[in-house]
């Protein structure tokens, strides 16, 4: 088994996509009206799904806000200029958590979050054990 979406409910999927474009160089993969969007990380789909989308299903969720706490997740992103990423993220509309910090593991590790609230991790490769 391998994992195959993460899926993000957003009060606005375009909005969200322009963003994660902007920020993070994303591209769309598939998008589904107003509804529904997928775009390629490279690996595990990353989606945005319009909240209202899930109601008819029954599933009550907590929805995310950028006046509120973020969900206890995050989406993570890989960079070898973490600096640089933070950057271009912060300029395309990102809230800075915490800028850039050299982890004692020596991974270098910052934290935002999108417009719409979810917490962005942005981190340098893991390094190899010894």
């Amino acid at each position: 088994m391998r994992l195959a979406w993460i899926i993000h409910y957003v009060p606005d999927v375009q909005a969200t996509v322009d963003f994660y474009t902007r920020a993070f160089g994303l591209s769309v993969r598939f998008v589904s009206g107003a509804d529904f969007a997928a775009m390629e990380t490279g690996g595990t789909v990353l989606a945005f799904a319009r909240e209202g989308f899930v109601a008819p299903q029954g599933i009550p969720f907590a929805p995310t806000r950028p006046d509120g706490p973020p969900p206890a997740q995050e989406i993570a992103f890989e960079a070898e200029d973490v600096a640089a990423a933070h950057a271009k993220a912060l300029a395309a509309g990102a809230a800075e958590v915490s800028a850039p910090q050299l982890k004692p593991w020596g991974q270098s590790v910052s934290y935002l979050r999108d417009p719409n609230g979810a917490l962005v991790e942005i981190c340098s490769p893991l390094p190899t054990s010894a």
